[in-house]
């Protein structure tokens, strides 16, 4: 049931992406202005050669047309185009950067389900107690503090205390080190701010969630039943309550990494992380276009998958959504 299910998503998603990938060419052609625009504006660049350039480039071409060439050539070769900026194949130039947000979500995801989701236990188990209190507080500043903010302190305490590098994703000295392990090493000492500051969010709403499904759950019919029974508090929360506070936080897990995506688009800029995100910014203030259309269905693939992910965990997690 689970091959089943993974099948029909994914063939769900073709004519999804399609649709994205039309409207993208359509906003692309009808945004004011284009690639060429900031050499129009000199009047030392020859009306002839921006003519060339135009036609080089397919300007010229109807929208419906470049889309339907560019989608061809997806299906046909693989192929996402060549950026106009950087003169290379799209796949070349965001290949990476795909890779380094894909990097920041997943820490991020990591970071807010290990703590938001203990956290909820301990506050519902711990109502109207310090755990419970505490774990409200927590909850309260990560969902009112806007992420540009906290950004912008994170960078201001790692200025002031040196404990953490205040942008990038790798030292200067990268190169340098020979040892696997010391990159790594880098790498996740330049990623532990950018994922508090995205993860922020997500543990205050996973808090809150989580302790308002396990409420509810302990005060259920079956809860009484199995204490009944002659089963501990203890086990009781865990072999029922528990699974069945689960079910909904797991549905959350898709709308979360939508909103992780985007959020990472904001943190990667302020904090100078070469992700997916600031290539698309940059590629769009250029006009860029199929850099722009390649970036935008890579951020849509990402959000099907964790949408997929989401159900094939819930399917795991309660037999009779599976086999339903």
């Amino acid at each position: 049931m689970i091959a089943k299910l993974i099948v029909r998503r994914l063939l769900e998603a073709i004519p999804l992406l399609l649709a994205i990938s039309l409207v993208t060419f359509f906003l692309l052609f009808h945004s004011p202005g284009d690639f060429l625009s900031a050499l129009r504006m000199d009047p030392k660049i020859p009306a002839e050669f921006l003519e060339r350039e135009v036609q080089r480039l397919g300007l010229d071409r109807p929208w419906y047309e470049v889309w339907a060439r560019w989608v061809w050539g997806v299906v046909r070769h693989g192929n996402l185009g060549n950026s106009f900026a950087y003169k290379i194949p799209v796949t070349d130039l965001i290949g990476q950067r795909l890779f380094n947000t894909f990097l920041l979500a997943l820490s991020s995801t990591l970071f807010a389900w290990l703590l938001g989701v203990p956290l909820g236990i301990l506050a519902a188990v711990k109502q109207n107690r310090l755990a419970d209190r505490l774990a409200s507080a927590v909850a309260f500043l990560g969902l009112s503090i806007p992420s540009v903010l906290l950004a912008l302190f994170a960078i201001y305490i790692a200025a002031r205390t040196e404990w953490f590098p205040t942008g990038g994703m790798t030292s200067d000295n990268y190169s340098e080190l020979t040892s696997t392990w010391e990159r790594m090493k880098d790498i996740a000492r330049h990623l532990v701010l950018p994922t508090i500051v995205l993860g922020a969010g997500g543990l205050a709403v996973y808090t809150r969630q989580m302790r308002s499904n396990l409420l509810e759950a302990l005060r259920a019919d079956y809860m009484r039943t199995a204490l009944a029974k002659g089963l501990s508090y203890r086990q009781a929360v865990m072999r029922h309550a528990l699974r069945n506070a689960l079910n909904p936080m797991i549905t959350l897990f898709g709308f979360a990494f939508s909103d992780l995506l985007s959020g990472a688009f904001l943190v990667e800029n302020v904090m100078a992380w070469p992700g997916l995100g600031r290539t698309t910014i940059e590629a769009y203030n250029s006009k860029d276009m199929f850099v722009v259309a390649a970036a935008v269905m890579m951020a849509s693939v990402m959000l099907i998958l964790g949408n997929l992910i989401a159900d094939v965990l819930l399917a795991l997690n309660d037999p009779r959504i599976r086999y339903d």
